[in-house]
């Protein structure tokens, strides 16, 4: 092959300039040419180059230059299209469109029946035209000699032994022996009497038995001998009596090509099928009236898969293009257009279709800009990113804001289709400001396909604000009046789970969804328990992945981490242990003495006192300090049970859940007559009946607590247990009292008068503000 090349390219230097280069030699059989694939060197082109090598067939040179001045003279759809060529002394090329041998279809045995029709009916028209309007005798007509172009149209060449009736001494008449196969593919009479027997019968004889011969190798394969002829058993039913006629025996018997075309033409005939139909009137396609051109869409609707491919990418596309976008095609031929592109490769995609469809974009025909939105999908994949951001999609969102309808709502479909080609700052830009105007939409339709579609682009939203955005749709669609939208929402909302967190699920998604549990259509509240199970599951997971208790604030006096709450036993996991642990949070933080109840013992014996108590000295005689001497004031309220009852004394577990149920209970009914259970009483004369604590062994609290007192160590109090008073409080007792601890002349609080009385109208105030503070609190919770 590269000797081949070489030797080309040396007679080419020689020669006048060429301006085809020679790739890849294609064999053909049968012919005086050799064929190779070649390129036009000034815009890459593909074609055929035809060579002839003079030195190899001096003999034949007559055939090739006729063949050269019959391509150059003659012109027609049917013959094959001559770009250029060359003759020298040494060489004669010629370059021609695309070619494949049609030998080659024959036999991979790759042509369908309706293919086979399409072909023999345009090289019957092109027979036509050489032997009626050009008075001419083809006079080799065979498989040899036909090929197949790039749209898959077959091409008569074979020019060989082209002769007209009107010479003297035709060609055919001298050479016609000398073609390749003579004897094989010659008519009776010229194997009797020479070709001189062409002369005495009908000018369309000759040609009428090659056609013949060439209808039975594309149905049966090669042709081999004449008997073969007689038995028709691969050709079509419809078409075998034409057939029987062609191959007669005696050519005034004969019928001409002309006829045979015309009897298939006929109603009813073998060359009705839509494929000829269609190759007839597509090259006219803008000049027809809108009748015929319904008529001939119609026809082009029922191609099936059996027609050629590269008919369609090389003949129709173009003209439907055309049609289109300057004949007024509209969206039927836009829809074919779409069609035939499923069948291109990526880059007849990117030459032929990219430009157009960016065009059409722009079209204001809001028929097109639907039927565009509507076969998206078929393109989408053959468009780049960059055409996609660039050229579509800004002439793409101006159907957002169409005052039709549908064009609104097929824009917002579409938007699924695009979105994976579109740049982060395009889609968290320009797509969701569109998205939250037709969230808002008049039309329900638009607003819940809204919905779905936020819904299915979630993921590819922005990070930053996707649970913003999509947290604020869907709670919206949650409350639209349209049944439909409001069950997208919940769907949407089901389907996005993943892209919430933990917090968001609890604290924003399942407030907005309860509500939907009784709507009032069945669909919305059936769908809302299925969404909120979904949610609930979450929730409760991460609620079980969450620590007992948060980290205590490492400035409170007395904190030790880890270490259990005194009084609260420790593995209680059921909801009412959050009772007592509330309780033994206040109590532990207070500071002072509880005021003893009126009807108690006087005083611990050492035998009754717990260990925990530090002993009393009797000797001193001094009288202990009252809460009220302290500044401390109790509420007026009877103690709740479960604090008058030590929890030490329960024997059992079970025992210690009821005593925190009950303690739940009448923690309740407290909390429920004030504001804040901790408020100071009207009245210091308040009896309290309750029972001596004996904990065995139990930590003191009111020992622990006068404890923290005297050793001037700042405790933290609670809000709203601060002190009252308007000055330090001076205990002064009196010098032989023996009242017991709590009674009401145990002590004499005196005060001194404040210095400045601005001052503690500001304390007064921060602490009606404290109260009123606590009270809110109470009523959110």
């Amino acid at each position: 092959m590269d000797f081949l090349k070489s030797a080309v390219a040396s007679a080419i230097s020689k020669g006048p300039a060429f301006p085809y280069s020679f790739d890849e030699r294609i064999d053909l059989e049968q012919s005086i040419w050799t064929l190779h694939n070649g390129t036009k060197r000034e815009d890459s082109s593909k074609c055929s180059v035809f060579s002839f090598d003079v030195a190899v067939n001096k003999s034949r040179l007559p055939l090739a230059r006729n063949a050269l001045r019959k391509l150059r003279t003659l012109r027609h759809p049917g013959l094959i299209k001559v770009f250029d060529t060359v003759e020298t002394d040494s060489y004669i090329y010629i370059a021609t469109e695309r070619l494949t041998p049609l030998s080659w279809h024959i036999k991979r045995k790759s042509l369908a029946e309706g293919t086979i029709k399409w072909g023999l009916h345009s090289i019957a028209k092109a027979l036509k035209f050489i032997n009626e309007d050009a008075a001419s005798i083809h006079g080799c007509v065979r498989s040899s000699s036909v090929f197949t172009s790039e749209s898959g149209e077959w091409k008569l060449a074979g020019f060989e032994a082209l002769s007209s009736i009107k010479e003297d001494d035709a060609i055919l008449y001298t050479y016609g022996s000398l073609m390749p196969d003579s004897g094989r593919y010659s008519p009776p009479e010229v194997l009797k009497t020479g070709w001189d027997a062409v002369k005495r019968g009908p000018l369309s004889a000759t040609d009428a038995y090659g056609y013949g011969i060439l209808t039975y190798e594309v149905f049966n394969g090669i042709f081999t001998s004449t008997d073969q002829l007689s038995q028709p058993k691969g050709i079509s039913p419809s078409m075998q009596q034409s057939y029987k006629r062609l191959i007669n025996a005696n050519p005034k018997a004969r019928i001409s090509v002309a006829q045979f075309l015309e009897q298939g033409q006929r109603s009813g005939g073998f060359f009705e099928i839509p494929l000829i139909h269609l190759s007839e009137g597509i090259e006219n396609l803008g000049l027809k009236t809108e009748t015929e051109k319904d008529e001939f869409l119609s026809r082009l609707e029922e191609v099936s898969d059996d027609f050629p491919e590269d008919f369609f990418k090389m003949k129709v596309l173009p003209e439907l293009l055309k049609s289109v976008e300057f004949g007024g095609g509209g969206p039927r031929v836009l829809s074919l257009i779409l069609k035939i592109g499923t069948k291109l490769s990526e880059d007849e995609y990117e030459q032929r279709l990219t430009p157009v469809i960016v065009r059409l974009f722009a079209n204001q025909d809001r028929a097109l800009r639907v039927c565009l939105l509507d076969g998206l999908p078929l393109m989408i994949d053959h468009l780049s990113q960059k055409i996609v951001n660039n050229g579509i999609f800004p002439q793409m969102v101006t159907g957002f804001s169409d005052v039709a309808p549908v064009v609104r709502e097929q824009t917002v479909k579409a938007v699924l289709v695009v979105v994976p080609k579109l740049s982060d700052r395009t889609i968290n830009g320009e797509l969701l400001r569109h998205l939250a105007k037709t969230a808002n939409d008049e039309q329900p339709g638009i607003r819940t396909n809204t919905t779905i579609c936020l819904g299915k682009i979630a993921r590819n939203l922005g990070t930053g604000s996707r649970s913003k955005v999509l947290t604020a749709a869907f709670l919206r669609s949650l409350r639209d009046p349209f049944v439909h939208a409001r069950n997208a929402a919940l769907l949407a909302l089901a389907a996005t789970l993943d892209v919430f967190s933990d917090e968001e699920c609890a604290t924003k998604i399942l407030p907005g969804l309860c509500p939907s549990l009784v709507d009032k259509e069945r669909l919305v509240r059936d769908q809302a328990n299925k969404t909120l199970d979904l949610y609930l599951q979450r929730v409760r997971k991460y609620s079980q992945a969450l620590p007992d208790t948060a980290q205590a604030p490492s400035g409170v006096p007395g904190h030790v981490a880890n270490a259990p709450r005194m009084g609260t036993p420790q593995q209680d996991t059921s909801w009412a242990g959050w009772a007592i642990s509330s309780f033994t949070n206040k109590v532990a933080s207070a500071s002072g003495q509880m005021q003893a109840p009126s009807d108690a013992s006087p005083a611990l014996t050492s035998e009754a006192r717990s260990s925990s108590v530090p002993p009393s000295v009797e000797s001193s005689k001094a009288i202990p300090p009252t809460p009220q001497s302290r500044g401390l004031q109790l509420p007026s309220r009877p103690v709740p049970h479960a604090l008058s009852n030590p929890v030490s004394s329960v024997s059992s577990p079970q025992l210690v859940e009821d005593e925190l149920d009950t303690a739940w209970g009448d923690g309740e009914a407290a909390w429920g007559e004030e504001t804040d259970p901790f408020t100071a009483p009207t009245s210091q004369n308040t009896s309290v009946t309750s029972n001596p604590f004996e904990d065995k062994g139990e930590p003191d609290f009111a020992g622990w607590l006068d404890a923290q007192a005297k050793s001037k160590v700042k405790t933290f109090l609670p809000k709203g247990l601060t002190k009252s008073v308007a000055a330090k409080p001076t205990l002064k007792p009196k010098a032989n009292s023996t009242n017991p601890v709590g009674s009401k002349k145990s002590a004499t609080v005196t005060s001194k008068p404040r210095a400045a009385p601005a001052k503690q109208v500001t304390k007064l105030e921060k602490k009606k503000e404290d109260d009123e503070e606590d009270a809110a609190w109470g009523d959110d919770w």
